[in-house]
């Protein structure tokens, strides 16, 4: 289950806020004392810190995350209360004074976030209480995943729910003993808010940390932490692992009215739809395509796409996909590209490839910086409040666009004086198509399409000059990776040069800024890149090379992908337990150690390993990669088989494993029109069970990397080979026989279903 990013409206507006507290403060108690608690509802700082920053005269209080680079901890740089960053100086100064660690953890975009600084972090009185009685920590969950991860396994194992804001107490030897999400800063209704909380924590850790019983019961919490971090108990038999079980699953939770799966909260569902796509593409199946179209044109036509400006916001909190949490990811959008790309290829819908072009064109707009790299992130919130930026009411509509098209404008979108949103605003929505308004207007459809467009562009520019969101502007090689990706299998898919050049650019950034030797840092900003990547971080920009390669046909792109690869087996492999650990033999050792095999806002790092194994096996021929990529599968079969919703990417990679991917070569000349002409015929379809070679038939350092190029040099004419497990087909010098060999299985009658 994906976390929830702070909370839903819907859940703010109930009384799930004060429930929670009384589960937390049950928790507090019971769990010391062995019973279970769950939710079946789902003194002033210095100046600068002991280092003695000079401080800022702007501001009444300056702290030691003014020295950070991460935004999200320079936003809070100016509490009174005298954060730490995570480091060895907080749990020193707590060791030596005896006092817990309060750990808070979120990220630059989170709304929920926002208000409990706003409420408890830059409250005097809340910071004195903090800065008495605890060592205070902050964390970026995106700087420190790692962190993120286990003290959230921490905290959904103490109350049964997790989201950010993250409050968790900690030992100073790092080990969590109480814990929840976001907390008012007051009591309500007979319940404790933050401020008496922290006096009730304070007081149980000083009078019980020394208790045998209680020492043992935060003993019994780490060891199942940790139990529940490591994966899968060991490896099992891959007969229970099958597609076809797994998209019957999804058909059944299935959303008829709305698209997607299941209800509020809704998450755009990326790895399930690019598996349903790899599904239809092998079988023709009706009732995939309808679940497929269905999602795609629920979330297109909703207000969690911007539809101004592009770009998707991180989900819905409705059925609907009406209302969004305004934040919008670099994650989400580079992710659901590809799957709108793909829908494009299998259906010609041009509704898929104008989104396409829309998530592309606000990644390039709006989120790239001049080094080449991507931002993170931008707010839900605006002049504090969350969605003000994207909001319209019939007024503001009218003073834009006149009165001539404004009645079309309203209509188009669902703008009414009521609103769908607070404050009566409206959240843009596709509410009428344009033939429905054309023929409730007695205008032609080209005429109401022309007035749409010109109102869009100027509800865009004045859009524009409202205040914006607030920007994440720090790079994350994992996520910049997954926009390369996007970015190279549109360039290829669409023929749009621009886009293969933005691919290159970013690849080029992470390269230059991101590679420290043999090491690739997880982020960066202002010119400085720290951290050890993770796993994602690794085996996202394997990825995102392989896609290069099949874009560029660089043999420099394979070549590089092929020494990540090998540094990702070196550094994260577990040989024991099968799988990858999230963190590496670089990565700072904590109180546990991670394996994530499900799915989350991104598909998880053993996933894609699993797919960068099976891909570069059937480039290079490498049979140790084949021999790790069964031990993987076997590690996971587990999962897979009982869990396929959270594990779709990975069955993507099964998927791609098992039917045998078809290894498509193409021999020719580089600047022969029939070469190019055999290219696009492979390049613009979407083929997900394959492997693409362009090759010039001298290029000694291809032959060398790739086996399946040997004996391919001497050809007359442009000619294509087709090939499993390096058995080639007939050669094809036909650019009609290569549009006939290129059709899906479902179209020539080679399903296996």
């Amino acid at each position: 289950m994906p976390y929830t990013a702070g909370k839903p409206r819907t859940l703010i507006e109930s009384d799930s806020v004060t429930r929670s507290i009384s589960i937390l403060c049950c928790a507090l108690v019971l769990f010391i004392s062995g019973m279970s608690c769950r939710d079946d509802s789902g003194g002033t700082p210095s100046a600068a810190g002991d280092e003695g920053d000079a401080g800022d005269a702007k501001h009444a209080h300056t702290n030691r995350l003014a020295r950070e680079t991460s935004p999200y901890l320079l936003q809070h740089a100016h509490n009174p209360v005298d954060w730490y960053p995570w480091g060895e100086e907080a749990f020193e100064k707590a060791r030596e004074e005896g006092k817990p660690i309060l750990l808070s953890i979120g990220y630059s975009a989170c709304h929920w976030c926002h208000v409990m600084e706003h409420e408890s972090f830059e409250n005097e009185e809340i910071a004195a209480i903090m800065n008495e009685l605890f060592v205070n920590i902050k964390v970026d969950r995106e700087e420190r995943p790692d962190v993120d991860g286990i003290y959230m396994t921490a905290v959904q194992i103490m109350t049964g729910r997790g989201g950010w804001p993250l409050t968790v107490f900690l030992t100073p030897e790092k080990k969590p003993f109480f814990g929840g999400t976001y907390f008012p800063p007051e009591d309500q209704g007979g319940r404790p808010g933050f401020r008496t909380l922290l006096g009730q924590v304070s007081g149980f850790y000083q009078e019980s940390k020394n208790d045998p019983e209680t020492v043992a019961k935060m003993e019994e919490l780490l060891e199942r932490i940790r139990e529940s971090s490591k994966g899968p108990a060991g490896a099992e038999s891959l007969a229970g692992v099958d597609v076809e079980v797994a998209v019957n699953q999804f058909n059944r939770s299935y959303d008829r009215r709305f698209g997607g799966f299941g209800g509020a909260p809704k998450f755009p569902p990326s790895a399930r739809l690019m598996l349903l796509l790899r599904h239809y593409y092998e079988t023709g199946d009706a009732q995939t395509l309808n679940v497929i179209k269905g999602t795609l044109d629920g979330m297109l036509k909703g207000g969690m796409y911007d539809q101004l400006g592009g770009g998707f916001h991180r989900y819905s909190v409705d059925e609907k996909w009406l209302i969004p949490h305004f934040e919008k990811m670099l994650y989400d959008n580079a992710l659901l590209a590809p799957v709108y790309l793909a829908a494009y290829q299998m259906t010609g819908e041009p509704e898929y490839r104008r989104i396409t072009d829309e998530i592309l064109g606000y990644l390039m707009n709006e989120m790239s910086f001049d080094r080449g790299g991507f931002f993170s992130s931008e707010d839900a919130d605006s002049e504090g409040e969350e969605g003000k930026f994207y909001v319209w009411t019939p007024d503001e509509v009218r003073a834009v666009v006149g009165a001539d098209d404004a009645d079309l404008v309203m209509a188009r979108y669902g703008v009414t004086a009521q609103g769908n949103f607070e404050h009566n605003t409206t959240t843009l929505f596709l509410a009428r198509t344009i033939e429905d308004i054309a023929a409730e207007t007695g205008r032609s459809e080209s005429d109401v399409r022309e007035a749409l467009a010109k109102a869009d562009s100027k509800m865009l520019a004045v859009r524009a000059k409202r205040i914006r969101p607030g920007l994440d502007d720090k790079a994350l090689a994992s996520w910049n990776a997954l926009a390369i990706s996007a970015f190279a299998r549109a360039g290829r898919g669409l023929g749009d040069a621009r886009y293969v050049e933005r691919a290159k650019k970013a690849a080029r950034f992470i390269q230059e800024n991101m590679v420290k030797g043999d090491i690739l840092m997880h982020t960066y900003k202002e010119g400085e890149a720290k951290i050890p990547g993770y796993l994602d971080d690794y085996t996202f920009y394997v990825q995102a090379l392989v896609d290069l390669y099949e874009t560029t046909f660089d043999v420099d792109y394979l070549e590089r992908a092929v020494k990540w690869n090998d540094r990702t087996m070196e550094l994260f492999m577990d040989p024991a337990g099968g799988g990858f650990h999230y963190s590496g033999d670089e990565n700072e050792e904590l109180i546990a150690q991670a394996k994530n095999f499900f799915d989350g806002s991104v598909p998880s790092g053993n996933s894609i390993a699993a797919m960068n194994l099976a891909r570069l096996e059937r480039y290079t021929g490498n049979k140790r990669y084949e021999m790790e990529l069964q031990s993987l599968f076997s590690t996971f079969a587990g999962p897979m088989g009982r869990s396929p919703g959270g594990t779709a990417a990975m069955l993507c990679a099964f998927a791609f494993h098992t039917r045998g991917p078809r290894e498509i070569v193409i021999v020719g000349g580089d600047d022969d029109p029939a070469t190019e002409a055999f290219v696009e015929t492979v390049s613009r379809r979407f083929i997900p069970d394959a492997i693409f070679v362009y090759w010039d038939g001298k290029d000694r350092r291809a032959a060398k990397l790739m086996p399946i190029l040997e004996g391919k040099e001497n050809v007359d004419e442009t000619t294509a080979f087709i090939c499993r497990d390096y058995v080639c087909d007939a050669p094809i010098t036909s650019a009609e026989t290569l549009q006939t060999a290129m059709a899906a299985p479902y179209e020539t009658g080679e399903s296996a279903r």
